[in-house]
């Protein structure tokens, strides 16, 4: 990849974790790089500052009470500025754009996803929910439009990784690894009295609230499977996870021989973020390496789905199918956000998120209509019970 031949990005949520990592790898290769559009749902002063350092031609504040704090703090510079949701959903359909980086948080991904994958533009995938809520209806799109989604959570880019020259070998289990997050060691009794504060503090990764807090239920690692059901085409009970506290091996592939393959490296989201922008080139970087030197063990263990029943509802629902995805993701996004403003206790996010698995209408072939309703009427039967 050269200057003749840059990748032109739009970054959806810029301002978020992924997003702001994202613009990091940009500037690490700024020959091979080049950002057309930036959004942000509410952080407006992030935003603004991206725009200014960045340059992009257009930016998009989701809250369209920040458009004129925006527009008049870009007014002395060539770059176009718009608000709303919709304006997402358009923004990303741009000519010029050949890759949509999908870093929004939630089940407001999925449209704007829809809408790059209509448009023919690559997807650089890091929002999980997307393909949690609607695998078979993005799948499909993305295989009528000719479209590659390309992943950048750090398990599902190490098991593309791992895919790597074996099309024709036969997969006999992917294999998800899972910090096991802060609570990995706790009883059920000890969840009980869980501090916000407490579950924010994340061993070895840095991220959002949203996903921390999942990290540390293990919904996120049950949302990861069943992304990866639809990203590699491999069936629930073949998909394993494993806890690796160190969080080294960020996953592996067992082949039909019994042969495993693995991907390591630093638990730094900027590594597949950048294979992701440059595949199937790997470029340069300055980002730490391992040190084989001082890595004293690799220890694995069996995740407890007693202690962390979301994981176990998550594998339920893909078993399930149907729009039960769409269901335990609308009541864990309600639970997490009441969770994080104290209205509810840790345990009280799993107890809701099975309620609602139980009474929501469940539909085994949902359409897009169906998913959007049946989002909405989970996040209201939530937000009653709590």
């Amino acid at each position: 990849m050269n200057s003749e031949n840059k990748r032109v990005i739009a970054i959806l949520g810029s301002t978020g974790s992924i997003g702001t990592q994202t613009l990091q790898v940009v500037e690490e290769h700024p020959e091979c790089f080049e950002v057309y559009a930036i959004t942000a749902n509410q952080r407006v002063d992030d935003l603004i500052a991206q725009a200014r350092k960045f340059k992009p031609e257009a930016v998009v504040i989701a809250d369209e009470t920040k458009y004129t704090q925006l527009k008049e703090a870009l007014a002395d510079l060539p770059i176009k500025v718009y608000a709303g949701y919709e304006a997402i959903c358009q923004i990303v359909t741009s000519a010029p754009i050949d890759i949509v980086v999908t870093a929004m948080v939630g089940f407001a991904g999925l449209r704007p996803t829809i809408e790059a994958i209509k448009a023919g533009k690559a997807i650089a995938l890091a929002n999980k929910e997307t393909m949690v809520v609607a695998g078979e209806l993005i799948t499909n799109l993305a295989n009528r439009y000719r479209v590659p989604i390309l992943p950048v959570d750090s398990e599902h880019s190490a098991i593309f990784q791992c895919l790597a020259g074996e099309s024709n070998n036969r997969i006999e289990k992917l294999i998800l690894t899972a910090s096991g997050g802060p609570f990995r060691t706790y009883t059920a009794e000890q969840l009980e009295g869980v501090t916000k504060a407490q579950a924010l503090r994340h061993p070895n990764w840095s991220m959002g609230a949203k996903i921390t807090i999942d990290s540390a239920t293990m919904m996120n690692k049950g949302f990861e499977v069943i992304e990866a059901k639809w990203l590699f085409g491999i069936e629930g009970k073949d998909i394993e996870v494993v806890v690796h506290p160190q969080s080294v091996i960020h996953s592996m592939v067992q082949f039909a021989d019994g042969s495993v393959k693995a991907q390591l490296g630093t638990p730094d989201m900027r590594l597949p973020i950048m294979y992701a922008l440059s595949y199937p080139s790997r470029l340069d970087s300055s980002f730490p390496r391992l040190d084989f030197g001082k890595l004293q063990q690799l220890t694995f263990e069996s995740p407890n789905f007693d202690t962390f029943p979301c994981l176990r509802f998550a594998y339920d629902a893909l078993a399930m199918g149907g729009n039960m995805p769409c269901v335990v993701n609308a009541a864990n996004e309600i639970c997490v956000a009441a969770f994080l403003r104290e209205k509810i206790k840790f345990t009280d996010m799993s107890r809701i998120i099975e309620r609602a698995m139980q009474s929501a209408n469940f539909k085994i072939n949902p359409t897009l209509d169906d998913y959007l309703a049946t989002d909405a009427e989970i996040r209201k039967m939530a937000e009653g019970w709590i």
